[in-house]
């Protein structure tokens, strides 16, 4: 196989899959697993076909017939009601391929509302989206979330099952319901971007766990395409893309954690950024702010910020104050006082992160006692920071964040 055809299939899946899935859960009543099975069938025969023959001129439309010709195929081998072999034989036995690819129904976002259905749980939610719209593998999922293959496979069983039986509609829901269902869907797509940028530069280098992150950026510019007229679907695009800018610049070459003041500014992706920024002023000229868009103008905050020393604190901290007013949190109250820090130094923050931490609501947050314990340093109390910093030293989960609160502790 050439690598220019291998290349160009690999681009075809990224883009594609989620879409050829869409299209035979509808095409084949809901049957997930029949959808999928197609749908790699249909590449599989793609990788053996078109090295011969070239890539068609319609390859997603050459994909999606040869999906549906094979789903008539299983459908009519396996079928032994006589209400599935009528509704086989009233198919077409040789389906006409379709005349373009943009004529094939676009119902990704079908799939993205059924896969974050309310009715599900989050992990379930998490693994079937991967699962049906990035099309990772069980053993990429299971690997990502540190989990055993056979464990994430029944996790996906069951997700699937309970669609089928608690007959869980493949659609888009009506409009009265969508204020209600979209903040899971975000929600989702965010914590699966989180979950990769978080793990970034990881010691075991774990491919799959790194993909999430750029998986969860591709998932949310699909959203924002589908729903170009929600701010929200857009102020999360905003705010990963202006996370990943940073990307470059949070680990050095020798795997070690940089934090946000010592990061290296020119390395950061100005293209991004600017993107970044666009889509936030766009979602926020429809004055209807969200959590996510509030979130993405406290990251452009640090940004557009050329130097460290440049960073507009009092708008973060009021920024963070009008987010506290719309999703009361005690991580917001955490990040709140980080901010009046840098702002208003320590002294005025110390308080505030002491009265959190009296209510126990996040005693195993590490990043709780990493921030009293940078506070407690800036303001020389040392022996009450290096308590705080071992506490902090005891919850962090990554070895890179181990790395420099020792790093830390050892400078007091």
């Amino acid at each position: 196989m050439s690598e220019q055809v291998e290349d160009r299939i690999a681009g075809i899946y990224t883009d594609g899959w989620s879409r050829i899935v869409a299209t035979m859960i509808r095409f084949t009543g809901g049957d997930w697993d029949l959808a999928e099975e197609c749908a790699q069938d249909a590449f599989a025969r793609a990788l053996t076909k078109w090295p011969e023959t070239g890539v068609p001129d319609q390859p997603l439309a050459w994909l999606t017939t040869t999906a549906r010709n094979r789903a008539i195929d299983r459908i009519r081998r396996a079928s032994t009601e006589a209400a599935k072999l009528r509704e086989a034989a009233a198919m077409q036995p040789d389906p006409q391929p379709y005349v373009s690819d943009q004529e094939i129904p676009d119902e990704r976002l079908e799939l993205i509302f059924t896969c974050c259905h309310p009715s599900l749980n989050l992990d379930a939610q998490v693994a079937l989206t991967l699962r049906s719209l990035t099309g990772m593998s069980t053993a990429e999922i299971a690997r990502a979330f540190l989990l055993p293959e056979r464990t994430m496979g029944q996790r996906l069983f069951r997700a699937k099952q309970k669609i089928a039986h608690a007959g869980i509609p493949f659609r888009v829901p009506p409009g009265h319901l969508l204020p209600e269902r979209l903040p899971a869907v975000l929600h989702v797509l965010y914590l699966l971007f989180n979950e990769g940028y978080s793990n970034e530069g990881c010691s075991n280098g774990d491919p799959p766990k790194s993909r999430l992150g750029q998986e969860a950026v591709r998932l949310a510019r699909v959203l924002t395409a589908l729903m170009p007229d929600e701010p929200e679907a857009q102020g999360m695009l905003a705010l990963m893309l202006l996370h990943d800018a940073r990307r470059p610049s949070r680990i050095d070459a020798d795997g070690e954690l940089v934090t946000l003041a010592e990061q290296d500014r020119s390395r950061w992706d100005q293209a991004r950024i600017a993107e970044g920024s666009a889509v936030l002023e766009r979602a926020l000229r429809r004055r209807r702010a969200g959590p996510f868009q509030i979130q993405a103008a406290i990251a452009a905050c640090h940004a557009t910020a050329t130097v460290a020393e440049d960073t507009d604190w009092p708008q973060i901290v009021g920024l963070y104050t009008e987010l506290a007013a719309v999703a009361p949190s005690v991580v917001v109250d955490l990040n709140r006082a980080v901010a009046i820090s840098m702002a208003d130094g320590p002294q005025a923050a110390l308080p505030l992160v002491e009265a959190i931490a009296e209510t126990g609501r996040l005693d195993g947050y590490y990043l709780l006692h990493a921030t009293r314990a940078d506070l407690l340093r800036r303001l020389g109390r040392a022996a009450e920071a290096g308590a705080s910093y071992r506490a902090a030293l005891d919850l962090a989960p990554t070895d890179a964040e181990r790395r420099f609160l020792r790093r830390r502790l050892q400078s007091l």
